[in-house]
């Protein structure tokens, strides 16, 4: 029985102990899960099942004895009564929470060392429960057991698709097309089921900011080319003033176009300049 693939979630946390080649300490290891997985163990020999084994051997037993295999121990090689206030109550996804936890604590272990070591004291727990549990399934169960990021990135890259949602949420302005494509996501996005609301919340936000974002710029574009025209219309009133425009292209054509600058004894030359500047005429009356 291989577990590699179940953990491929949380293998990165031991690339320590895979580089460095280290040695896993099984009664560290041991202790670490099981101050997760068999609380009261002393007393009920069904614990590690009930916790991290299978639903069907029921609920652990509720009692005032119950104690923690955390208390007393120390806590570098198991899970503080703090930590085990957030433990999953499924008994799949608290074997993946209490799997990554340890992990972290005990570098030299390997998910692989998880496998031979703890997962047989599981199956002889369940045994006692009278149940022959399949660890296969129990594996393929906690597997589907994400985090709230790696949900997130999966729901929110199916949704921002180009056939979905687009980049910018141009598709999804509506409600109603947001939340098609939202749930076509969630389907597919197994085991985030815990997380969907906060999910959808937190997307519907970036929705409507994006949204929101892009009819900012447009509206931008659209006072920037009104400002620009104002400033032209403003520009070319002033200019009408007085004909200082036309006397202005008048006086460019004679130095620029005419051989002898419209010079005494030339006027012809301003004749042609002017008849040339002349549309400064007709533009001005238009804006008058």
């Amino acid at each position: 029985m291989r577990y590699s693939k179940i953990f491929f979630v949380i293998a990165s946390l031991c690339v320590p102990a895979l580089a460095f080649g280290g040695s896993c300490s099984t009664a560290n290891l041991t202790r670490c899960l099981d101050s997760a997985c068999a609380i009261n163990i002393g007393a009920n020999p069904a614990a590690r099942c009930q916790y991290c084994g299978d639903a069907s051997a029921g609920e652990p037993e509720k009692s005032t004895a119950m104690k923690s295999i955390s208390a007393g121990s120390s806590a570098k090689s198991t899970l503080s009564d703090k930590e085990l206030k957030k433990a999953p109550k499924d008994p799949g996804e608290r074997y993946v929470w209490a799997t990554e936890k340890c992990l972290k604590k005990l570098a030299d272990c390997t998910p692989d060392d998880v496998e031979e070591i703890y997962d047989p004291l599981i199956e002889q727990s369940c045994k006692a429960a009278g149940i022959a549990t399949d660890m296969a399934n129990l594996a393929k169960k906690a597997n589907k057991a994400k985090t709230k990021t790696s949900c997130s990135t999966e729901i929110s890259s199916c949704l921002i698709n180009d056939k979905r949602c687009h980049a910018d949420y141009s598709k999804c302005e509506s409600d109603a097309d947001f939340d098609k494509y939202f749930s076509e996501c969630s389907v597919q996005a197994t085991g985030c089921e815990t997380f969907l609301t906060e999910l959808r919340s937190t997307l519907s936000s970036s929705r409507d900011n994006a949204i929101k974002n892009a009819d900012e710029i447009l509206n931008n574009i659209v006072v920037a080319y009104q400002t620009a025209r104002k400033n032209k219309l403003e520009s070319t009133r002033s200019g009408c003033k007085d004909d200082a425009a036309k006397k202005k292209c008048i006086s460019a054509v004679c130095s620029n176009n005419m051989r002898h600058k419209c010079d005494v004894g030339y006027e012809y030359e301003e004749t042609i300049a002017n008849e040339l500047c002349k549309f400064y005429d007709v533009a001005c009356s238009r804006l008058k």
